[in-house]
């Protein structure tokens, strides 16, 4: 006798969500089968809940097939007959010749992320699976282990602002078929699935149902190892580190001496990256060599960042080379990966440079005036031609970052303990909670 099917729990796969602080809530839908059945599945459970938050699909037009308007009209239809509100984003303009693939996610989140705003919703969500997890912990293993070994975070902030959910991460894709061959309802198979040009698409053919759940099991346990080292390094961070001045930190000596070696290194890398303004974290290698040099009582950069050691403590600031001059735009444009700024139209968003060291900010700390000098060369300021209107913080509309830099764009799940702790260095006035209260076992194996 056949094992029956057994189709996916709506309540067991959205109950932990806080619907109650979303007004609005997104799904991203492409008319394939895994985004259909997370639509399908959110529209049972928001049903059955008293003052759910309204629900939209948005499509993501990438324009880069000649179906995929057709495809995006597919699904607008289905909406339709459905009654679920419908949204279309194309993303226009020139595509790039190469790197298409990571132009076009970096795209697709943009795109969901603006159609988020524009409804007013903080909660996205999309279809990936167990079987996505799979293919990316492969293919981040092909490139080396470290801390892509984890896989898919659960949930992932964006801009400081919007959550991308992952509700489906513990399903197979077969299950959700399923589920809507249960519904009646058929999806649209991309092309593109099938084209072995794309190592997605190579790495899933290679792949044996065996092999998949054991990737899916290491990538588990390394988002575990990855989340309790961020968890040391942030309590090390909060035990040694403050801001002294405006991008200035201040340690005292001992910071190097910390007997948790990983969480240390770890905890410098992080700290680097955020004083630097760098989307990544420095490589673990040239990190240690670093972290060496200190020990030696010499004083070192890593990405970007100064590590400066004097007989009044340790800091951390900027360097002054490659600061970027941007012209200000009405919305908030990212600033060296520090600094997420607006002003008037007219104004350049440069470093103060030389100007610096007639308004270095009083400090009681004994702090010499060099430090502070080569922290504020590298801080932004607003400038009118060759006139200086004065440090971009004291006239920011809503200054700072909410999330400071390695994570200012996406912050995946797995970091939120090392996030928090740099919010609290740097004084961002941000709250973050997870979408979920039990984001992580929404992870768990099928």
């Amino acid at each position: 006798m056949l094992n029956p099917v057994v189709l996916p729990d709506p309540g067991a796969l959205f109950g932990d969500y806080a619907f109650a602080k979303q007004s609005s809530v997104i799904a991203a839908v492409s008319g394939g089968g895994d985004s259909l059945a997370l639509l399908f599945l959110l529209k049972d459970f928001l049903d059955t809940q008293a003052d759910a938050p309204a629900l939209t699909a948005v499509t993501v037009d990438h324009a880069l097939r000649p179906e995929s308007a057709d495809e995006a009209r597919f699904v607008a239809a289905l909406c339709r007959s459905h009654g679920i509100a419908h949204k279309t984003m194309v993303w226009r303009g020139e595509k790039p010749a190469t790197g298409i693939s990571a132009s076009a996610r970096a795209a697709r989140l943009d795109l969901l992320a603006q159609a988020a705003r524009d409804a007013g919703a903080g909660l996205i969500f999309t279809g990936h699976t167990q079987d996505d997890q799979a293919e990316t912990v492969s293919m981040r293993a092909d490139r080396g282990t470290g801390r892509g070994s984890a896989g898919i975070a659960p949930a992932t902030l964006h801009d400081g602002s919007i959550w991308f959910a992952r509700p489906l991460l513990g399903l197979h894709r077969g299950a959700l078929r399923d589920y809507l061959v249960s519904r009646d309802l058929r999806w649209i198979d991309d092309p593109t699935n099938d084209n072995p040009a794309y190592e997605r698409v190579r790495v899933r053919k290679a792949l044996d149902a065996e092999t998949a759940r054991k990737l899916v099991h290491e990538a588990t346990d390394a988002a575990a190892e990855r989340m309790a080292l961020g968890a040391r390094a942030a309590r090390l961070i909060d035990a040694h580190w403050r801001c002294v001045a405006p991008g200035l930190y201040r340690a005292e000596t001992a910071f190097l001496d910390a007997d948790d070696e990983p969480a240390l290194l770890y905890a410098l890398r992080v700290l680097a990256a955020m004083a630097g303004g760098a989307a990544q974290l420095p490589a673990i290698e040239p990190s240690g060599r670093v972290l060496l040099r200190l020990r030696d009582g010499f004083c070192a950069t890593l990405s970007r960042a100064v590590l400066d050691l004097r007989s009044s403590g340790f800091y951390l600031h900027r360097e002054r080379r490659n600061l970027p001059v941007l012209q200000a735009a009405a919305q908030h444009i990212l600033w060296d990966g520090r600094y997420r700024l607006c002003a008037d139209a007219g104004v350049t968003i440069a470093p103060f440079g030389v100007l610096a060291r007639d308004c270095l900010p009083g400090i009681a700390s004994p702090i010499s005036q060099d430090v502070l000098f080569a922290a504020q060369f590298a801080e932004p300021a607003f400038w009118e031609g060759e006139t200086c209107l004065g440090p971009a913080r004291n006239r920011m509309k809503d200054g700072g970052l909410r999330v400071p830099a390695p994570w200012a764009h996406l912050l995946p799940s797995f970091d939120m303990a090392l996030a928090q702790a740099l919010i609290r260095l740097t004084g961002a006035k941000t709250v973050i909670a997870l979408p979920s209260a039990d984001h992580i076992q929404r992870r768990g194996l099928t």
